[in-house]
């Protein structure tokens, strides 16, 4: 897809993903947040936790003009790093950290992409405190594409002050687009 075309790179991402311990999954589209005209030009968007970067680079092949990837594994760092490069992805941008402090330093952003680690148990913790993050670095129009091992219900994305746009299954990974709550988009940077 886009423009870094390439199967190599598909197969690559898939297997970083899979020796990272990641479920595959052959299509999970993402509805009506990435396209307008096929384009996402102009957009600024942070991937929380970027793993093997598939969300983040896929923004960017579709045009957006900066996209930070977040990761916190060396191995998976040097692996985008190395990823950027050949892809001539100069809208990206690879950090190494917490996804949850990088948000805490963002604002304005129109779309952050979530996947944080599952975890057993759930990883409840993490997911609040990155959706928090999340929601405090958004624009007021902005969105939040999040994949978790559950749906959320709209009482707890609403005491978040999130409210759910699109929720669908994919196997085991409940995938959700999010917005701010129309009282919350003052209070968002």
């Amino acid at each position: 897809d886009g423009q870094f075309d390439d199967a190599r790179l598909a197969i690559t991402l898939a297997k970083t993903a899979a020796q990272a311990g990641a479920l595959l999954v052959n299509s999970c589209p993402v509805e009506g947040l990435l396209y307008t005209d096929g384009k996402v030009s102009g957009l600024r968007c942070l991937d929380a936790f970027a793993g093997t970067g598939a969300l983040g680079l896929e923004a960017a092949s579709r045009g957006a003009s900066e996209v930070v990837l977040v990761e916190n594994d060396p191995h998976l760092v040097k692996g985008l790093i190395a990823l950027k490069t050949r892809l001539k992805a100069d809208a990206v941008t690879v950090e190494r950290g917490d996804g949850v402090s990088a948000l805490q330093r963002r604002q304005s952003l129109d779309v952050v992409f979530l996947d944080p680690p599952f975890a057993e148990g759930g990883n409840e913790a993490l997911f609040s405190a990155a959706l928090h993050a999340a929601r405090q670095a958004l624009k007021s129009d902005g969105m939040i594409y999040l994949e978790a091992p559950r749906a959320w219900s709209e009482d707890e994305l609403a005491q978040l002050g999130l409210q759910l746009h699109r929720q669908r299954n994919a196997g085991v990974v409940a995938f959700h687009l999010l917005r701010l709550l129309p009282a919350q988009c003052g209070s968002a940077r």
